[in-house]
């Protein structure tokens, strides 16, 4: 029943001075990070798509798929801002099961947060210097923002998350977008709450320091659909929870109102393959209701090399070992399909 302090690990200015973006790397970051935020502050009409792995288990495979990623932006580009996931951090619902890259460099090894850390960082360094696309992390563990600060475009704050004190407080501090998932209750006001939040000014205790933050005025929606009580998923993609979305937003004071939709997770039962099905009808929405288009500013699927997931120890190259995600295949001709729509 205590804290077994085992060993003090690197340190952010120790990680960063490493591994570290070059000039001209920081200067496209900036570039990069100005296009997206323009979309959430209504300067921009590009669609955000934020696509990729559920968890970011292998460097190879991951970098892989991103760099095919980065050949379909070229193509899109004048209609769609594709934002990797790389999500190096993998919440449990009960604690148990591989927790991502960042807890195990390994899946099949013992966790070692020292060396989580270097993977974490370097497979976002990897990913931007191959393809010139900077990704999306869910932000599990706030004290870890320091060691990816430079190199994120997008932050996300998960459903089990969202009502925690220390992640609203520290998205207030953040310089880039970040997105507040409803919570499995599918509460909407809890989420709200959380941009209401993030958006505004604190003083808290962060890594040892009394720090002030400014706010972030990007902090905005994710739908993912909830959970009933019976365990049942229950949507809220649909064109009624999205007008019930703005009107809520229309009820309080918050800075570019704006919905990213994850057409994953309960929106679509984990049923991964449903997730083209879901988006279709979102882009419907959008084109029927110029408020909604306004509001909906992307969609965020969970999309790998190959489709569906595997246990840990089958070793399919560019398969889920967490979440199911649709295949490649499937994800180029869904993002070509997202484009013709906007």
């Amino acid at each position: 029943m205590s804290f077994d302090y085992r060993k003090e690990v690197i340190s952010p200015a120790e990680l960063l001075s490493t591994y570290s973006l070059t000039e001209k790397e920081s200067l496209a970051k900036a570039e990069r990070d100005n296009e997206i935020k323009d979309v959430f502050m209504e300067k921009s009409n590009k669609f955000l798509v934020i696509i990729g792995p559920c968890s970011a288990d292998n460097e190879d495979s991951v970098c892989d798929y991103i760099n095919r990623l980065a050949k379909v932006q070229d193509k899109v580009k004048d209609k769609l801002i594709l934002i990797p996931r790389i999500y190096t951090n993998k919440p449990r619902t009960t604690g148990e099961g591989y927790k991502g890259i960042a807890h195990q460099p390994d899946p099949e090894k013992k966790p070692d947060l020292q060396e989580g850390l270097i993977a974490m960082r370097k497979i976002h360094l990897r990913a931007i210097r191959e393809t010139g696309l900077t990704a999306a992390d869910e932000m599990l563990y706030p004290e870890n923002w320091p060691y990816v600060a430079d190199i994120l475009s997008y932050v996300a704050v998960g459903a089990r998350s969202v009502e925690n004190q220390q992640h609203r407080l520290t998205i207030s501090g953040i310089d880039c977008p970040a997105g507040m998932k409803n919570p499995t209750s599918g509460d909407l006001s809890v989420m709200l709450n959380s941009c209401v939040a993030a958006q505004g000014s604190h003083t808290f205790l962060y890594r040892a320091y009394e720090v002030k933050t400014s706010g972030n005025p990007l902090a905005h929606c994710i739908l993912r659909g909830a959970v009933n009580k019976h365990g049942q998923a229950i949507p809220n993609y649909h064109y009624e929870d999205l007008i019930r979305l703005l009107e809520m937003y229309n009820e309080r004071d918050l800075s570019y109102p704006a919905a990213i939709i994850d057409a994953n997770h309960a929106n679509s039962n984990k049923l991964y393959y449903e997730q083209p099905r879901i988006i279709k009808e979102i882009l419907h929405s959008r084109s029927v209701n110029p408020d909604i288009e306004r509001l909906v500013k992307g969609v965020m699927i969970e999309s790998y090399i190959e489709p569906g997931n595997q246990k840990v120890s089958e070793h399919t190259y560019g398969k889920s070992i967490t979440d199911a995600c649709l295949g490649w295949a499937e994800s180029e001709k869904l993002i070509y399909t997202i484009a013709e729509h906007i």
